[in-house]
């Protein structure tokens, strides 16, 4: 097959993007796939010999400036692009993750990895994903969503703003940032987990114990766009369930060596150990299986995705998220999975290749 592999992307997550392209590209490669990269947040001029350097940064990348917009989407029309049977999305976050990039592919006719355009943005908005997740019985942290005030992003006039010093919306009430730690008490409780709600791979991650510290992590996870999820924190274990074409790959329980699984524990070697299969009775493991695919259909996922738990200490699962482009670096934790399962790296790359591809036959017979 033809395969554009969409790597880099203006996200925060840029070099994550780079190496899971690169790893991509590399087991294609070897499958005896014909494989062109193409950075979306490139020219077209520029996408000659691109290097790929796999080193992933101790903190998220900086990215490039933004192509004039006349530009923005030529990458589409690249005889890459253009003239692939499938595109493999290795993107991580921004449009790459949120439906955008799926949309232009929709709008082309050309078919492509992983989750839809609904499902992608779905799984992008953490407050909405949430609110799935109990509509389909999925158990979840409770949680509010903290965005600017209506007053402060420009709605209201600047003497209003003066006056009474709203800062915050929180949950759909407006308060100043004296009011913030009683707001966040009273809907959700501390210690808290402070994020941004739609980034992924820990982007303005914050641990919360004090309510005097609220208010900078809100800050800084408002630094990265858009609103901030505050979530209950729940001690206990940190697990992962693989998901590929609606079935679940053994459970995989990540240790964080001293601290929280934040960016630089997800993809710095030493930081953290991961247990394959975790050590979960068989009927708990069953259940958690379950609900990580009844997330996945939640949020109408396909291909494959993974669905992130807290595992309480007595034995209570909490839903936090889905990624519907997962990591596929060496340190990731879907290939783990799948490995665990039987299925070597290079064999789930062509899986996930073949659906897209399948979707494309079944496309050409009008089905």
């Amino acid at each position: 097959m033809k395969i554009a592999v969409l790597l880099g992307g203006d996200s925060v997550e840029r070099d994550v993007s780079i190496a899971s392209g690169k790893g991509i590209i590399d087991a294609l490669i070897r499958r005896g796939h014909e494989v062109a990269p193409i950075d979306p947040a490139l020219p077209l001029e520029g996408q000659s010999g691109l290097a790929l350097d796999t080193h992933i940064s101790d903190e998220p990348s900086s990215v490039p400036a933004p192509l004039p917009v006349e530009k923005r989407f030529e990458w589409v029309s690249s005889p890459a692009v253009a003239g692939a049977d499938v595109v493999f999305i290795a993107l991580h976050g921004g449009d790459g993750e949120n439906g955008v990039v799926q949309g232009v592919l929709e709008m082309a006719g050309i078919p492509y990895t992983g989750t839809s355009v609904l499902g992608s943005a779905l799984a992008m908005n953490k407050d909405r994903a949430k609110a799935l997740f109990r509509e389909a019985g999925v158990n979840t942290a409770r949680h509010v969503l903290v965005g600017k005030s209506l007053q402060s992003a420009g709605f209201g006039t600047q003497g209003k703003v003066e006056r009474n010093g709203s800062l915050f919306n929180v949950g759909g009430i407006d308060v100043n940032a004296s009011e913030l730690p009683d707001m966040v008490e009273e809907k959700v409780g501390f210690p808290v987990v402070v994020k941004p709600n739609s980034q992924g791979s820990s982007v303005g991650f914050s641990f919360v114990k004090e309510r005097s510290a609220i208010t900078d992590a809100i800050v800084k996870a408002m630094s990265y766009g858009g609103g901030v999820i505050v979530e209950r924190y729940i001690p206990g274990r940190e697990i992962t369930v693989a998901v590929l074409n609606g079935k679940p790959l053994p459970i995989v329980e990540i240790v964080p060596e001293g601290g929280f699984y934040d960016y630089r524990r997800k993809y710095t070697k030493g930081t953290s150990r991961y247990i394959v299969p975790a050590e979960i009775e068989d009927t708990l493991a069953g259940r958690i299986q379950a609900e990580g695919v009844r997330a996945y259909n939640a949020l109408s996922c396909r291909d494959y995705a993974r669905v992130d738990f807290r595992l309480s200490e007595d034995g209570e699962s909490f839903c936090l998220e889905v990624n519907t482009l997962p990591g596929m670096t060496e340190l990731s934790l879907v290939p783990m999975a799948a490995r665990e399962a039987g299925m070597e790296f290079d064999d789930l790359v062509e899986t996930v290749a073949r659906m897209a591809y399948s979707r494309k036959e079944r496309m050409k017979q009008g089905e």
